[in-house]
């Protein structure tokens, strides 16, 4: 737990510096100055200073909101002094994303004043003016622009800015910060209620209910990991085929990196399936028997596998780091790395960041192009299966599947291929880590390819991009559990910590606790059951008021309704890969290479040779498009399914909103159009052009009447 601050954490400039601490969740209200601050369960005030203004820049200028700056113990966060609608009520906010920023996520601050030259601050500055305006940088895209006022309130301003520094030094220090916001947060009053129904694929009932969406009758849910105990990386629960006995599959896992085994991810309709996998172990050698069943989830109930290698052509996660790293710097407003308006495209194309997303679109489409009606099965296979597998697999659903693209879908994707998968978002996200070393955007890769996705096909989806602004925005939020572990094991052993069997009241006595057995190092401990958890990510009505969440919803979106063909997958057209014996194949480069011999355990990875004698993934795939329309081919694989996005020169641009919202200079950032608006002035023009179609027909007919006559 954070110890709560003595009387030895003072201001140098201001020993009397006032805390008030909070012990359960309220609202200190203030006489006539609107909002004031919710704190949570031990939350410290350090220091407020009212009458202050958060700049907002548009495209024409800027405007400001006057309201209150906190600097607590676990963030900065700002107030606005107008008093919402009871529709709208921010005052239920628990952590207000578009006004706080939390501690650990704060970069830098950055003084401003017109008598001297703006000063990074850092815990060892020793600040030697009032500050005029403060810019604190956080670690996303996302700039707090902060303005005093000059009526007399210098002091409040030079007395927050010292509490910033202090704060943002100890919350550097606590290596417990988010896992105690989390515990203290695990008692609230009651979990809020999601706007769109999510599975969090944590129980097996999650697991089955997507298998039976699917239609994938011939999987199974298997529990040989529900104690974490041979893979703690791996979620409790895979899926894998009905044939293959756990008993059998125990025996896969020590001949795959990190034990993380083929696994199904999605099932196509017309019989296909994806898989994800981590990379063969080069020191195994695996009998018979483990062959065979290595070989049943391969292969998975298919004659054919199409092995793709997440190494080749694909950014590595120091690649995407670095292309990140120059995207940030040239997309915020850094005075230290300010570039010309000459120039600016030029470093744009140098960060290699959108080279990057044009790559992932191409390889998720032409992984969905061979899924398309094929009979076989594609495994995704990355040495540690924890990075760009969560992307590819993603993206591949996203475009395939209409489901994914609905709010409720998409957030059950992000948790079934990211959160329960394992993605470490603790090493790509860095909160808490002094080192960089393994620092990744590959998240926010997703959503930018998502994004463009969008663009292309705007009525296809039914999340919009201010969603997906709020979605990245998200990342950098420790008061929510989705992205502050590793993986489930990571979860359940932070909720265990303080695990005791029996508990004592004055009026009750002692009691004892319902008690589950949870695999920890070796050893059961019990654990207190629980009404509530911490909150989740998608619990967006603690993160966000009304009126945003709003504008997550796309009035413009068109529903897609899409049957399941069978779960077997036997179609009525013959396959271009179809043989008697199994055989594998390596898509390398669009080609589809053979492999012989079917697994290569020595060198860890498949084979790359015989490209001269393999054939174009292209010809294959155009051959199939001319056969499905030859062949009588059930409904439900229909192209309109599938999108197939153009992937090069300016289809591929830049995510305006997000990268370069707070740009003083080349601010692009409009304020987000009010949807609902949009959708009532778009079905008001639709029905005055219906109107005027309705009206010509009338008076062309009436012409021709006329000249009848």
């Amino acid at each position: 737990m954070i110890p709560r601050p003595t009387t030895s954490f003072t201001l140098k400039q201001d020993p009397t510096t006032k805390i008030r601490s909070s012990k359960s969740p309220k609202i200190n209200r203030r006489a006539n100055q609107g909002m004031s601050l919710k704190c949570f369960p031990g939350e410290n005030i350090y220091e407020e200073a009212i009458k202050v203004k958060k700049r907002i820049h548009f495209q024409d200028g800027h405007t400001d909101i006057s309201g209150t700056l906190y600097c607590t113990s676990h963030r900065i966060a700002f107030r606005p002094e107008v008093r919402l609608s009871v529709q709208d009520p921010t005052r239920d906010l628990l952590f207000d994303n578009e006004n706080d920023i939390a501690l650990p996520c704060v970069e830098r601050i950055l003084a401003v004043s017109s008598q001297t030259k703006a000063k990074v601050l850092t815990a060892q500055s020793n600040l030697k003016f009032i500050p005029e305006e403060l810019l604190i940088y956080s670690k996303g895209f996302r700039v707090l622009h902060l303005h005093f006022s000059d009526n007399g309130l210098q002091p409040q301003a030079f007395k927050i800015t010292q509490a910033m520094i202090r704060s943002q030094q100890r919350s550097s220090l606590e290596k417990q910060f988010g896992n105690t916001v989390l515990q203290s947060l695990d008692n609230r009053q009651g979990p809020a209620a999601m706007d769109f129904p999510t599975h969090l694929f944590e129980t097996a009932a999650d697991w089955e209910n997507e298998t039976e969406r699917l239609g994938a009758s011939v999987w199974r849910v298997s529990p040989v990991n529900e104690r974490c105990d041979i893979s703690t990386s791996l979620s409790k629960y895979i899926v894998v085929p009905c044939k293959l006995l756990d008993h059998d599959l125990k025996k896969t896992f020590a001949h795959f990196n990190q034990w993380r085994i083929p696994r199904l991810s999605w099932h196509h309709p017309s019989g296909s399936d994806l898989l994800r996998s981590a990379g063969f172990q080069t020191n195994t050698d695996p009998d018979k028997e483990n062959v065979k069943a290595i070989k049943s989830l391969l292969f998975a109930n298919h004659s054919q596998c199409v092995i793709v290698d997440m190494n080749e052509e694909l950014p590595t996660v120091s690649d995407l780091q670095t292309s990140y790293i120059k995207l940030r710097g040239l997309c915020l407003n850094d005075p230290s790395t300010s570039v010309s308006d000459e120039k600016w495209f030029s470093n744009l194309d140098s960060t290699h960041w959108l080279d990057h997303v044009r790559i992932c679109l191409k390889k998720a489409c032409d992984i969905s192009l061979l899924l398309c009606d094929r009979r076989l099965s594609v495994v995704l296979q990355e040495p540690d299966d924890r990075d760009m597998n969560c992307v590819m697999t993603s993206l591949v659903q996203v475009i395939s599947d209409p489901h994914a693209r609905t709010l409720s879908g998409f957030q059950s994707l992000v948790q079934k291929e990211w959160v329960s998968a394992g993605h470490p978002f603790m090493q790509r996200i860095n909160l808490y880590r002094h080192t960089d070393k393994e620092d990744s955007p590959m998240f926010l890769l997703l959503l930018d390819c998502v994004w463009q996705l969008m663009h292309q096909f705007p009525s296809t989806f039914e999340f919009t991009e201010s969603y997906l602004i709020a979605l990245q925005d998200s990342i950098y939020n420790p008061f929510c559990s989705s992205f502050m572990h590793n993986c489930q094991w990571d979860r359940v052993r932070g909720s265990q910590r303080h695990s005791f069997s029996q508990t004592y009241t004055p009026i009750i006595g002692w009691q004892d606790i319902v008690r589950e057995k949870i695999f920890l190092k070796g050893d059961y401990k019990a654990r207190e059951e629980r009404n509530t958890s911490p909150p989740t990510v998608w619990e967006w009505g603690l993160f966000y008021s009304h009126l945003h969440r709003q504008q997550f919803r796309n009035p413009l979106y068109q529903t897609q309704e899409h049957t399941v063909l069978n779960g077997n997958g036997i179609l009525h057209n013959s396959n271009k890969l179809e043989a008697t014996s199994p055989s594998i194949f390596l898509l390398s480069k669009g080609f589809l290479i053979p492999q012989s011999p079917l697994f290569p355990w020595k060198s860890g990875t498949v084979s790359k040779k015989n490209n001269r004698r393999a054939q174009s993934l292209e010809n294959l795939l155009e051959d199939d498009r001319q056969l499905k329309f030859k062949s009588n081919i059930d409904a439900s694989s229909a192209p309109g399914d599938l999108l197939q996005p153009l992937c090069f020169g300016p289809w591929v641009r830049l995510w305006k909103r997000c990268y370069l919202r707070c740009d003083m200079e080349k601010q692009i950032h409009t304020p987000p159009p009010t949807l609902v608006d949009l959708a009532k002035e778009v079905k008001s023009l639709q029905e005055k052009l219906r109107n005027h179609h309705i009206n010509s027909k009338h008076n062309i007919n009436g012409v021709a009447r006329s000249s009848i006559r």
